[in-house]
Formats: C-alpha cells, sequence, structure tokens
C-alpha cells in the first residue's frame, strides 16, 4: 500500500523529485513526527494510529508557496501494518 506524506522545508534546493529519502521518526506525548534524513525536512504531527512503518520512500514533488517549501514523498507500507 502506498503511502503519501507532505514535509515542510526550510531553504529550497536541498531535496529533488525522485530521490531515495529516508525519515526518522520522533515520539511526541501523543504524536509522531518525521525527519527527512539528514534533517532536510519535517512533516506535521501524526497520531499514534496514524504511525508510518515503512523508512525509505521517494520524493515525488517539490513545490512553493506562500507560506515555504514544501515535499510530498510516496511511501511503500506493508499490507498488514497500514493505517489506513
Amino acid at each position: 500500500m502506498k503511502r503519501e506524506m507532505i514535509f515542510k522545508m526550510e531553504r529550497p534546493g536541498l531535496l529533488k523529485e525522485g530521490q531515495n529519502i529516508t525519515v526518522t521518526e520522533g515520539v511526541l506525548p501523543s504524536n509522531y513526527y518525521y525527519t527527512i534524513d539528514p534533517s532536510l525536512a519535517m512533516s506535521g504531527n501524526y497520531p499514534f494510529y496514524e504511525q508510518l512503518h515503512a523508512r525509505e520512500g521517494i520524493v515525488t514533488k517539490v513545490e512553493e508557496n506562500d507560506r515555504g517549501f514544501y515535499v510530498t514523498a510516496v511511501f511503500e507500507e506493508p499490507e498488514e501494518k497500514a493505517a489506513f
């Protein structure tokens, strides 16, 4: 099952479409968040039931809007662990 996630990137040019990425999971008291290694972009917070089980993905889109730079990545989640 494919899962798409959006990450906020602070500066342009750090990632490009088609690039393979790895993510690190961070834990908050009631959420997870993910960072594209090495600290290139960060996801929003996800509740525990939406935990990402894959750690490798592919960048599918990099875009700039009035709020900054955003990276869309796709991850291949194992079927038995996919939350959606």
